[in-house]
């Protein structure tokens, strides 16, 4: 199966419908990823069919929790994920890319480049990082990522929605009053959405 036969046989499932131009877009941004994997290993080696269920449309059920123009902040971006995919489906979101690898940076400006989307990178570790005015923050793939949540809280504007990948171990370090969604096709995976600190 292609990764647009992908796209769109299992969007459904993701609860996510998207647009032609939207599969064309994300379509573009897996060829250069592919082509760059080999030497940033942005992503681990995976088949077209497991790239677009497991990377983009997990990353797509950030979606229904963002509002028209919602300002967000993508911490250890990557190699683009989740926000690059969010960015292609919805080109009124507001992005600013947090990754400290300078070749990765290089790769996300690329990426945008090609889909035709514009944001911000910062190419810095988010502890160095002044809080940007947004009112979403997001993290699926930043090193030692459960040991730096607590940093990340802190680091969130009060009262910002936190949306997290992860399973168990993330559960535990979350509030009482997290909400999550399972992730399709798989066993032990969620997104959380909690709130940051308000003090």
């Amino acid at each position: 199966m292609t990764f647009e036969e992908a796209l769109e046989s299992n969007q459904s499932l993701f609860q996510v419908e998207l647009s032609s131009d939207a599969r064309t877009r994300l379509s573009a941004y897996y060829s250069l990823l592919t082509r760059w994997n080999a030497r940033l290993h942005l992503v681990a080696p995976c088949s077209p069919e497991e790239f677009a269920t497991r990377h983009v449309l997990e990353s797509l059920m950030l979606l229904k929790h963002l509002p028209e123009g919602a300002k967000i902040a993508d911490i250890g971006s990557g190699a683009g994920l989740p926000i690059v995919p969010c960015l292609i489906a919805r080109p009124d979101l507001q992005a600013t890319l947090i990754e400290s690898s300078q070749k990765k940076s290089v790769f996300l400006r690329e990426a945008l480049k090609s889909v035709a989307r514009q944001a911000t990178i910062i190419a810095r570790p988010f502890e160095e990082v002044p809080t940007p005015d947004v009112s979403f923050v997001t993290c699926r793939a930043l090193d030692q990522f459960i040991e730096k949540v607590p940093d990340i809280m802190r680091w969130a504007p009060p009262g910002s929605s936190l949306l997290f990948f992860g399973g168990e171990t993330l559960r535990s370090r979350l509030s009482k009053e997290t909400q999550e969604y399972k992730i399709p096709l798989s066993e032990r995976r969620f997104l959380f959405v909690t709130t940051a600190l308000t003090n």
